[in-house]
């Protein structure tokens, strides 16, 4: 192996920046700091937070040398233009500087990681100026460590700065927050990347086409450190000139025009077209993720284009794209977009996680291209021709059935509302088809807010009115019968009943059940018998509710089965097997003869309760 190759240092590191100037995409971040250190106002604590690669640790550094520098004579101050000659700069670019404390926090996270710091706090720096720690990604310390820091944190020693770098300051507690300057570095624009590379490029003295740097620089999304890897791989593939072609190949990126066909055949909605154009962009090398990503990119940048006709100016990638894109912006309509962005979005997540990324690909083409000729929901409602609905048909007859008790579940009887009208729930009737004619509904006006125990007025009691429940069953079973499916599990499951009479009902309340039950319950039997209730709301224990006491019957009579020396010898067979539901079985009555012998209990051919 040869000397050059021995000691190669990749782009990202060759090229790190020295100083402020070298920092690109953090001007406000630069100007504060440039400022700070002129005017003497250094703060004691930084944080630095930002994505990957956008320069959080060379910034640590160069605060480092930019407090330290003494100058090419040895007698210079504090500067924001490090000179990169005395001891103590070539020190800290080389990592070797002892009163420069790197610590990653990654890997010692722990307090006594942060006490083995904070005693070597109590010594002045050995030859630089000011003692500084550098702490990379910080939130991953431990709770017990950024306890221990807290104090030496906020008040330091006058000779020590900290320089915090984090990617989710998120997780860093607001107490260290609260005592440090916070700095959040952006994304580089792609156009200062474009630029940035190309420099690299021309030092390095490859040749690269401006399509190749474009396609870098969005790949690294807005990551200085990224896009520089990138360049790097793409130098060592090419051995050479680096074309366009050899970039999206390496990066498994679809010919943008091939995405553009693409996204047009499926807004056409020929799906065996997206298919065969699908195959043939993976068979040369996309990755079936990536090109689900580009279509997402293309319908943002159309529907863009289609609001803000010069939406995209500065950026190399989409001014390429405009001329292609204008006519596309211009056929589809608003609606037709947002439906495609939607579906392209969800099925990103379904390729990622699908076992595999082309056939869930494949099948997010198809769907996008089955509604690609639908029509949007607002042209829906305006073909709908309310004059020309068909009524309701009557609703058929039941026939009668031997009771099996199955589960509590209830049957729902649907009733049908006058279409786009405005309904509220005392206005809701069913309608009754007899012999082609359905009976107008009857509309009861909204009651006046009352007092729970005070009588809620009801109009009389009409021909449609129901008969008066005799029960607490018999009103559930009402509320089942109107289809009011909430409140009528609320009553099973959240009412205590203290007393019930006719007209009169009293109950407490469980913690969860809602403040307005009683007047609710109150108000829809007024309506439906036509008599004036009074409900009641008490603090009496009251009986178990409903649901409990249905809890209660099953687990006694499974106790029961348990017994039966059937069930006790399957239990002995299948060790670990239990009792899932007992359903009571209940023969169909049939009419006795005269004949027939009737005990007590009942007719003779009657069955037996069975498990």
């Amino acid at each position: 192996m040869s000397d050059a190759a021995t000691h190669y240092r990749v782009l990202a590191r060759k090229y790190r920046p020295q100083t402020f100037a070298g920092l690109i995409g953090q001007e406000a971040m630069v100007r504060t700091l440039a400022n700070a250190i002129a005017s003497g106002r250094v703060a004691h604590a930084f944080i630095l937070t930002g994505v990957r690669g956008v320069g959080k640790t060379t910034t640590a550094r160069i605060i480092a040398r930019a407090l330290n520098c003494i100058g090419v004579d040895g007698t210079g101050g504090p500067t924001v233009s490090p000179c990169g000659e005395c001891e103590h700069c070539r020190g800290i670019a080389e990592d070797r500087h002892v009163d420069v404390i790197e610590m990653d926090a990654a890997s010692r996270t722990g307090v006594d990681d942060i006490r083995e710091l904070t005693d070597g706090m109590r010594y002045r720096p050995v030859s630089a100026r000011f003692k500084i720690y550098i702490i990379d990604e910080v939130h991953m310390l431990s709770k017990n460590a950024f306890n221990a820091l807290l104090k030496t944190l906020e008040e330091p020693p006058p000779d020590v700065k900290f320089v915090f770098a984090t990617t989710e300051i998120q997780k860093v507690p607001v107490t260290v927050l609260s005592r440090c300057q916070r700095f959040s570095l952006r994304r580089v624009p792609i156009d200062q990347l474009i630029a940035h590379y190309q420099k690299v490029a021309a030092s390095e003295g490859v040749a690269i086409d401006p399509g190749a740097l474009g396609l870098i620089a969005r790949a690294a999304d807005g990551s200085v450190r990224d896009g520089l890897s990138l360049l790097d791989q793409a130098i060592a593939l090419a051995n050479g000139p680096i074309g366009e072609a050899l970039v999206r190949d390496m990066l498994g990126i679809a010919d943008r025009n091939l995405v553009f066909d693409l996204f047009e055949t499926v807004l056409k909605g020929d799906a065996a077209g997206a298919l065969d154009q699908m195959e043939a962009l993976y068979q040369g090398g996309a990755d079936p993720l990536s090109v689900i990503q580009d279509l997402l990119d293309l319908a943002h940048f159309v529907t863009r284009l289609k609001l803000v006709p010069d939406a995209g100016s500065g950026d190399p990638m989409e001014d390429g794209d405009r001329e292609r894109a204008r006519p596309l912006a211009a056929m589809l309509p608003m609606p037709v977009l947002a439906r495609a962005w939607q579906m392209l979005l969800k099925g990103i997540d379904e390729v990622q996680t699908a076992p595999s990324a082309k056939q869930a690909a494949e099948m997010l083409l198809v769907r996008l291209a089955y509604v690609a000729d639908l029509p949007v929901p607002a042209e829906l409602v305006k073909s709908i021709d309310l004059g020309n609905l068909p009524a309701p048909a009557p609703a058929a007859a039941k026939p009668a059935a031997a009771p099996t008790i199955e589960s509590a579940a209830p049957t729902i009887e649907p009733v049908f509302v006058e279409p786009f009208a405005a309904v509220s729930p005392t206005s809701i009737a069913p309608h009754r088809a007899e012999s082609g004619n359905a009976a107008p509904a009857m509309a009861v006006p909204e009651p006046e807010p009352m007092p729970v125990s005070a009588p809620i007025p009801v109009p009389p009691a009409g021909p449609l009115s129901d008969a008066m429940p005799q029960s607490f069953d018999e009103t559930i079973a009402l509320f089942e019968k109107h289809g009011e499916v909430i409140t009528r599990a609320q009553l099973r499951s959240q009412v205590h009943l203290v007393a019930f009479e006719p007209g009169h009902i009293e109950f407490r309340p469980a913690e969860n059940a809602p403040r307005d039950l009683a007047s609710r319950l109150g108000q829809r039997l007024g309506e439906w018998t036509g008599t004036r209730w009074v409900v009641a709301v008490s603090q009496a224990e009251g009986a178990p509710t409903l649901e409990q006491q249905d809890q209660s019957r099953d687990s006694e009579m499974k106790s029961q089965v348990a017994q039966h020396p059937l069930v006790r010898a399957v239990l002995d067979a299948f060790p670990g097997a239990t009792i899932a539901a007992v359903r009571e079985r209940v023969a169909a009555a049939e009419p006795a003869s005269e004949d027939d012998p009737v005990s007590e209990d009942g007719p003779a051919n009657s069955e037996e309760d069975e498990p």
